[in-house]
């Protein structure tokens, strides 16, 4: 049953999504720093995809299961959904302040496993926190504003990359097999905005009450034998799949190629320029942090604007167009050798991002029942993490064998997988308005 909910001001909405701005900066120094950290370790090009295992395991573990226990979870104190993304946030910021130091590989890779379990803790409870909160007419504005902190975080997380190396690099003698000093920086700030912007948000956005009917299943749950109580949230993500509405099979597939693509970028743009312009490592990541920088900031511009154009046009053409606009973006990235020039696609790319990380949401948010939005959201990341598994596990093998072990080739792939996943997308039947 759905429940009336008031609409909320512009800056009750901005207060509610301001934690996304740490959790996403996180995200940034993985998609940016962390491949560079294993290449300083001692990573070769094809180790990369099976050193990212982490991401897409723990989402596909970690997510749907937090989602359930939140949307069978209540306390008057402390809310339903707030408990799980304050916890995750702590997690994260631990290990991003670790994460400089690990004086090994596989030490690094060990950090990253703890590190995504934390974020994807606070991830999913947190998307379903904003679909809570807003009637069904705000959904669009609601989401959008949260692809925005996306991209002020991703901005935040690479512009410090550059700016550091700018900054401490000429100070310190380069040592082989260990990470520059310079990029400790980056992350100790992460740590700190992990945690204070979620805190932001908890102390500025109170959560909605269950309906009599909620807390009537919730205390149902809670009355539970402890081995029921463990089967509860797999039975609840099992039975939710079976009633899965056919927007979200549609996106299945549309997530299958989106997010290899992106996996394959975020692997392989610093190599890329190693390869492409003859950098070093240094020079490469710092590349790749502007590169990054820039299609986030294009994100931030851009997201709060395509809320009108969905609005007029429909979410899905608003959508495919983005995922063709980043397909192109990708396939000229190789092709343009001025390191000044090869930032232009990016403004395309930003584009894309913002409504990948808005509209789908807001279309499943609007197809999928109140009570169940933290399962069916955890769902969603499945779809995310399955095609990153798949990617780590055989794209390896891919890039050896069938690409030469040429990161261009790599990145020119995932611009062609960005198409495909553009022309699926006009298979979507996104719900009415």
């Amino acid at each position: 049953m759905k429940v009336s909910k008031p609409s909320l001001s512009f800056w009750q909405i901005f207060n509610m999504n301001v934690g996304f701005l740490g959790i996403q900066y996180s995200f940034g120094l993985q998609q940016t720093a962390i491949n560079p950290i294993f290449s300083f370790l001692g990573a070769a090009p094809e180790q990369l995809p099976l050193l990212n295992l982490a991401g897409p395991v723990t989402g596909l573990i970690v997510q749907p299961i937090v989602g359930a226990i939140s949307d069978k979870t209540w306390s008057s104190k402390w809310g339903r959904r707030k408990p799980f993304f304050l916890i995750g946030a702590i997690l994260g910021s631990l290990c991003l302040f670790a994460f400089p130091y690990s004086p090994s590989l596989w030490f690094a890779v060990g950090l990253l496993w703890i590190l995504d379990v934390g974020n994807n803790m606070a991830m999913e409870p947190y998307r379903a926190f904003v679909g809570d909160k807003l009637p069904e007419k705000q959904l669009s504005f609601g989401y959008q504003m949260q692809s925005l902190f996306v991209g002020a975080g991703i901005v935040l997380a690479n512009a410090s990359i550059f700016i550091f190396q700018d900054w401490f690099s000429g100070t310190e003698a380069t040592v082989s097999g260990t990470i520059p000093e310079w990029l400790y920086y980056s992350f100790f700030i992460g740590a700190v905005l992990s945690v204070v912007t979620i805190l932001w948000s908890i102390s500025k956005t109170p959560e909605i009450p269950p309906s009599d009917e909620e807390l009537e299943e919730i205390n149902r749950a809670k009355g539970l034998s402890f081995i029921d109580r463990i089967k509860a949230p797999f039975v609840e993500i099992t039975e939710a799949i079976k009633d899965m509405p056919k927007l979200m099979w549609s996106l299945s597939g549309v997530y299958l190629f989106q997010w290899y693509a992106l996996f394959i970028y975020w692997q392989f743009i610093a190599p890329m320029f190693e390869e492409s312009m003859n950098f070093d490592k240094s020079m490469a990541l710092s590349q790749a942090a502007k590169m990054n920088t820039t299609y986030n900031i294009s994100t931030i511009v851009f997201a709060l604007a395509l809320v009108p154009l969905a609005l007029r046009f429909g979410g899905k053409k608003v959508y495919v167009l983005s995922l063709l606009l980043t397909g192109v973006a990708m396939l000229s990235i190789p092709y343009i050798t001025d390191p000044l020039w090869v930032i232009a696609p990016m403004v395309l790319f930003g584009i894309g991002w913002a409504a990948m990380m808005g509209i789908p949401y807001s279309m499943v948010s609007k197809a999928v029942p109140q009570d169940r939005r933290g399962v069916y959201m955890g769902i969603l990341n499945m779809m995310i993490v399955i095609p990153m598994g798949i990617q780590t596990l055989t794209f390896g093998p891919i890039v050896k064998y069938l690409l030469d072990s040429s990161a261009v080739k790599a990145i020119l792939l995932g611009g062609v997988f960005f198409i495909i996943s553009g022309l699926l997308a006009l298979r979507i039947k996104e719900p009415e308005q």
